[in-house]
């Protein structure tokens, strides 16, 4: 019967621990980047009048965004960890997609299957490489090993054909999900942390508000805070909710392309032996 394959387990578990190695790096290296961007470059004299960073108003939109508070730097580090794992997600992708387009592969592929070229269709495996191709040679190899054996019948065969694919498919998929779980997290993160900014930028304005002379300058202090946190949580949200669907999309495609070149290889099996 159809046996795992054992061959891809250490490189995808060699991958998956350096997928988490970076995420690991990456989260508290967005955090410090932010936060010396804030303090340095937002945070700069020459962003407010007088050169005072902690009582002069802002004359330019970095100085606007420094004075959101101590939460703006966090929320920055939600966008470079929403673009850092985007370009990790689109390069993890490109490679598993192949050398070219996943679709004329796939032609490729069922054109050898229809002539009952099956060498010539592991060949253009090795050509395309990655995910998609990986999964596919797992299915040919499997073709070829059920069309020497003599002992199963064709249903069993067939059978076995599809379980290996189904094997190596859940070998290959996991690795292309991973650090996906971090940019939907950020969706909500996003919002919340900029909703706490808001907040307490509110809770500010209200506290000047009810004194008995009140201070305009703080009270449009706390008013631009709660507003440029409110802004940089929806715009952070907003990033990776695009992002995710975009990477979701993609892995979607190239799972529908194995499921299509996988029943193609099972029909073709089942069809060139349903009468030996």
């Amino acid at each position: 019967m159809a046996n795992a394959p054992t061959k891809p387990t250490t490189p995808k578990k060699e991958s998956g621990n350096a997928s988490g190695m970076f995420a690991t790096l990456t989260i508290p290296i967005c955090i410090i980047i932010s936060v010396v961007i804030f303090i340095f470059i937002l945070g700069d004299p020459s962003h407010f009048a007088g050169g005072d960073p902690v009582g002069g108003d802002p004359t330019d939109i970095f100085g606007i965004v420094h004075k959101g508070g101590y939460l703006v730097p966090l929320v920055m580090a939600y966008v470079l960890m929403v673009i850092v794992f985007s370009i990790e997600r689109f390069i993890v992708i490109g490679k598993a997609s192949g050398t070219s387009s996943v679709d004329s592969f796939v032609k490729r592929i069922q054109g050898f299957l229809n002539t009952g070229n099956i060498d010539a269709a592991a060949a253009e495996c090795d050509k395309q490489k990655g995910s998609v191709a990986n999964v596919i040679k797992a299915g040919l190899k499997k073709y070829k090993e059920m069309d020497a054996d003599t002992i199963l019948d064709v249903d069993q065969k067939t059978l076995a054909i599809q379980k290996d694919i189904e094997e190596a498919t859940a070998l290959e998929m996991p690795m292309l999900e991973q650090n996906l779980t971090i940019i939907a997290t950020l969706v909500s993160i996003g919002t919340l942390t900029g909703l706490l900014g808001t907040v307490v930028g509110m809770i500010k304005a209200f506290h000047e508000l009810s004194g008995t002379a009140t201070n305009t300058s703080a009270l449009s202090s706390a008013i631009s805070e709660a507003l440029v946190n409110t802004a940089l949580g929806i715009s952070t949200s907003a990033l990776s909710i695009v992002m995710y669907n975009v990477f979701t999309s993609k892995i979607d495609g190239l799972t529908y392309a194995i499921d299509e070149t996988g029943f193609s290889i099972v029909q073709t099996f089942a069809a060139s032996h349903k009468n030996k």
